[in-house]
């Protein structure tokens, strides 16, 4: 499963100069920079996980792009970027077993920032026997350097027979507190739903987008009948949203929920959904990270303002 897509060319101001409030519409066609972040404000929106009430922000990190291949040269920022998701008031970051070195680099740098009481820490393992499961989650462990996370997931589940046993035993002994299932084809959200409304999971993660709305059909209802938390990857697209917006200005209206950039626009559009508990757009850029928390501040659009934002992709 991969996070969302982080543009390259959003590295290139184009204009700077945004009002320091935050809610001023960016004038730069769809770049993110320092200039065209909100300030941090002392809360975030949090929504409660269904099955306990616990509050969680709703942005958080994915970790599928940047963090897989990085090196020590690359540590140092991202790092940067978990530092700026805890001073933003984020907490969330999801990663998996078979993201490269994810693991051990999310590890290693909660470690040394003695961090790791300040984040809901999320992994997944893939489809497999059960000795191989407890293997593969015995070595996640290892390389976070914890002894449990708050949440496991089934990663990629395309049959619907399968079975979340194994993770609810592992709950019940307290690896982790919560247990999920993700998927990230639409393929497999026939199995999926039947996943979800047969086992009950505490959390669904799903690839959900403002040009991929899919899920909205079947998986996310699915999912809210049984009183699952929503995670949706690849919030930002795949490569598309950006390129879609490329050289346009943010409408006017954006600021009537309190949208200063487009990154916030596509975020803000999927927490409009109730249904959706937060967003774990990835990133390396601790500036990128910081401007999608500005998606958990201020207003949400409403059911009428989000098709209207729909529209815009045509």
């Amino acid at each position: 499963m991969k996070a969302a897509f982080d543009p390259p060319w959003r590295e290139k101001p184009t204009r700077r100069g945004l009002l320091a409030a935050g809610l001023a519409i960016s004038t730069a066609p769809f770049v993110r920079t320092a200039q065209a972040q909100s300030p941090q404000p002392t809360t975030r929106i949090t929504r409660p996980i269904p099955h306990s009430g616990e509050p969680l922000p709703v942005v958080g990190l994915g970790t599928a792009q940047t963090f897989p291949s990085a090196g020590e040269a690359e540590r140092p920022a991202l790092a940067k970027v978990i530092d700026a998701l805890i001073a933003g008031g984020g907490k969330l970051i999801d990663t998996a077993s078979t993201y490269g070195n994810a693991e051990a680099v999310i590890g290693e740098i909660l470690r040394a920032a003695n961090a790791r009481d300040k984040i809901f820490l999320a992994t997944k393992i893939e489809v497999r026997s059960a000795k191989a499961g407890a293997d593969e989650f015995a070595q996640s462990l290892q390389r976070l350097k914890t002894d449990k996370v708050e949440l496991l997931q089934l990663h990629n589940v395309s049959r619907a027979s399968q079975s979340l046993a194994q993770l609810r035993d592992w709950k019940a002994a307290g690896r982790c507190r919560y247990i999920g299932v993700t998927t990230t084809d639409d393929s497999d959200y026939g199995a999926m739903e039947a996943i979800i409304r047969r086992e009950k999971p505490d959390f669904v993660q799903v690839d959900y987008s403002m040009d991929n709305r899919g899920a909205e059909k079947r998986v996310i209802p699915a999912a809210a009948e049984v009183g699952a938390a929503v995670l949706t990857a690849l919030p930002l697209g795949r490569k598309s949203l950006f390129a879609a917006v490329r050289g346009k200005t943010l409408p006017d209206w954006a600021k009537d929920f309190d949208a200063a950039t487009w990154g916030q626009f596509f975020l803000k559009f999927l927490l409009g959904n109730p249904a959706v508990t937060a967003v774990i757009p990835g990133t390396g850029n601790p500036e990128h990270m910081t401007d999608n928390l500005g998606a958990a501040s201020g207003r949400l659009p409403d059911a009428q303002t989000r098709e209207k934002m729909a529209a815009l992709l045509g």
